[in-house]
């Protein structure tokens, strides 16, 4: 993806927008070796089935879940962007990643395996939106909170016990808010394992039924055959 600039990016929640997003901007706690979380909500303006495609200039950085959906009329749903561990600080905290998020009207389905390949493709009169989000990098909240209680106006140190008390309660919200991100996208995982159990069913039930006809046909051939014979074997004294 290439040519993203702020410049050109669609405005949010105008008229004629097929789908809003909340928040308009990406923002993530950056740590050293920790991934960061940021959910995003895609809403659906219109009375049409919408389907969405996100695609970012850094896709080796960041795991988006689901990238690929249908959002049914007037409905809602959450898209989880993970970015992964960073073994480095980027200069001066700054991001220059983008995320695109493409939306276009489909017909009334809501089996995601069904769009064809060419949907996000502009061609002809098909109208596809698009959505530029930037990136923010902020740091974690521990951090700042730990720097304004090191000192006090007049540079002296503040009592370690209200600091720590601090600190573990930042540490309690960072960790259910990653256990929160943690279970929506297992739940998002295993929506996605039912829906290939369902296909690999379907499939399976077909293959049943033929090999089924096929082995029924030939035990009846073999009785047909036994019965031929025993009726054209001469009789015994």
């Amino acid at each position: 993806m290439e040519g993203l600039d702020s410049a050109s990016a669609a405005t949010m929640g105008t008229g004629g927008q097929l789908i809003s997003v909340y928040p308009e901007e990406l923002s993530f706690e950056f740590e050293l070796g920790k991934p960061a979380y940021c959910d995003l909500k895609v809403v659906n303006n219109t009375e049409h089935h919408v389907a969405f495609k996100v695609k970012t200039t850094s896709p080796r950085k960041y795991f988006v879940r689901p990238n690929t959906s249908v959002v049914q009329p007037w409905d809602a749903c959450t898209i989880t962007v993970t970015l992964q561990a960073q073994k480095e600080y980027p200069p001066d905290m700054r991001c220059n990643d983008k995320f695109l998020l493409q939306s276009t009207k489909v017909p009334p389905i809501t089996d995601v395996d069904e769009l064809p390949p060419e949907t996000f493709n502009k061609e002809g009169d098909k109208v596809v939106q698009e959505l530029k989000l930037k990136v923010i990098y902020k740091a974690p909240t521990q951090l700042n909170d730990g720097n304004s209680e090191e000192t006090g106006l007049t540079g002296a140190p503040r009592g370690s016990r209200q600091g720590s008390d601090s600190i573990s309660i930042q540490a309690v919200q960072r960790l259910k808010s990653e256990r929160d991100a943690i279970l929506q996208q297992n739940q998002q995982l295993q929506r996605e394992l039912d829906m290939f159990r369902r296909r690999k069913g379907r499939r399976n039930d077909a293959g049943f039924s033929l090999t089924f006809s096929a082995f029924a046909g030939l035990v009846g051939l073999m009785l047909g055959f036994i019965l031929n014979l025993a009726l054209s074997s001469p009789p015994t004294a």
